[in-house]
């Protein structure tokens, strides 16, 4: 009979350490959570900040070109034919 009750008190004792780790790590993850969350938050504020910054560049790109910079003047020259092709359209659309 003691040998029963020494079985059942180390399943007891195992159990309550099991659910004390089964709290402990139930913790660990809803902060790993917030913390994924954030980043997530961070990445996407980052992103947003690359895509103004490229914006950035390429208009810095096609001033300098404007300015007499020889590196950028086939890309600015490209874009503003581009440019003149789309006005072109709107004032055939508005003669209409």
């Amino acid at each position: 009979m003691r040998e029963l009750t020494k079985i059942v008190d180390d399943l007891e004792d195992k159990i309550l350490l099991l659910l004390e780790n089964q709290k402990v790590l139930s913790s660990k993850n809803e902060d790993l959570l917030l913390q994924i969350e954030g980043l997530r938050k961070e990445n996407a504020g980052f992103k947003a900040e690359v895509e103004v910054l490229q914006h950035q560049v390429q208009s810095l790109r096609a001033a300098n070109a404007l300015l007499g910079s020889n590196e950028f003047k086939r890309e600015t020259k490209l874009k503003i034919n581009g440019l003149i092709r789309e006005i072109d359209q709107v004032i055939v659309q508005l003669s209409q």
